[in-house]
């Protein structure tokens, strides 16, 4: 990887990832099994985009859930054909390149935290104030949740990437890790990493804790309801809309918890890079497994499209 000349120090211009493991029996295995998880997870979530917006039955009550399928398809995006490539060979990146990563990482985990968020204030208004749900006022901040995503989204990528950018490279330039992760990155920083270091770990803190509060809130107010229903039909059928979100809430929060929440002396660098994998390739695969195998409006809509094809 070249390298600048500034002074008496040299600037690094790229990284080398070191990837997960050095060991080829076990690249080969994990490039195929990786490689089949990113198709399923590809295939699946523009699937699922696409039936969702062909299917009028289910544009207004799934437009959240085609949204987290077009930041899934980001997320894994983001780092997937890196590990694929590394399995293969010993894979740099740019110092640019390694910025674009980090920001993109950051861009659509973040808005996958707020549309998990904003996916129990649905269930919340489902369940607890149906008549509000079919009304415009409700889909006008639908919209307004979206946009809120969204610019999350921009703004806490763009914390870590100016963050990245005031950091100094003059010594090491290997990453012991299979992307551009942050910590990693300020490990190898040869200047100050107080504030840098600080101030986008204490957006993304205030994120998770911001976006949990909202679902366990959401959560709290539909137990209550769902209590207070006298039917046992209709406890079934409130707790069985919740059930797939819940499921995708605990694994995406779990995993991210173990990663950012708990200390780092708790867990090694190589059981760090095995979440990590789970979150960032494993997760948007089973987003849409979870939400296409438990969901009956999402069966039953696309049952309807493979009959009309059949027999038009």
């Amino acid at each position: 990887m070249e390298s600048l000349v500034d002074g008496n120090h040299t600037t690094v211009t790229g990284f080398i990832l070191l990837g997960l493991t050095e060991d080829p029996t076990l690249r080969v295995i994990l490039f195929m099994v990786i490689l089949c998880i990113y198709l399923v997870t590809i295939s699946g979530n523009l699937s699922t985009i696409i039936l969702i917006r062909i299917s009028s039955q289910l544009r207004h009550p799934m437009f959240f859930l085609s949204h987290l399928a077009l930041a899934d398809i980001g997320y894994s995006s983001s780092v997937t054909p890196n590990i694929v490539n590394f399995l293969v060979e010993r894979h740099t990146i740019s110092y640019h390149g390694c910025a674009i990563q980090l920001g993109s990482v950051v861009f659509f985990g973040t808005v996958e935290c707020f549309l998990l968020a904003a996916m129990a204030y649905d269930r919340f208004v489902a369940i607890c104030n149906p008549l509000l749900y079919s009304t415009k006022i409700f889909t006008q901040v639908c919209n307004q949740l979206f946009s809120v995503a969204y610019v999350g989204g921009f703004l806490n990528a763009s914390s870590f990437m100016i963050s990245f950018f005031s950091l100094s490279f003059f010594g090491p330039n290997q990453v012991n890790h299979f992307f551009c992760d942050f910590a990693p990155l300020v490990k190898l920083s040869c200047s100050d990493v107080s504030i840098p270091a600080v101030v986008p770990s204490f957006n993304a803190g205030s994120i998770i804790v911001v976006t949990v509060f909202v679902i366990a809130v959401s959560y709290i107010y539909i137990l209550i309801t769902i209590l207070k229903m006298r039917s046992t039909e209709g406890r079934h059928k409130a707790f069985s809309t919740c059930t797939s979100h819940l499921t995708a809430v605990t694994l995406f929060y779990g995993t991210i918890t173990f990663i950012y929440v708990l200390p780092k002396s708790s867990y090694s660098t190589d059981q760090n890079k095995v979440v990590s994998v789970f979150y960032m390739v494993v997760i948007p695969m089973l987003n849409t497994l979870i939400y296409s195998l438990r969901n009956n409006e999402i069966k039953g809509a696309l049952k309807r499209q493979l009959d009309r094809k059949i027999f038009s």
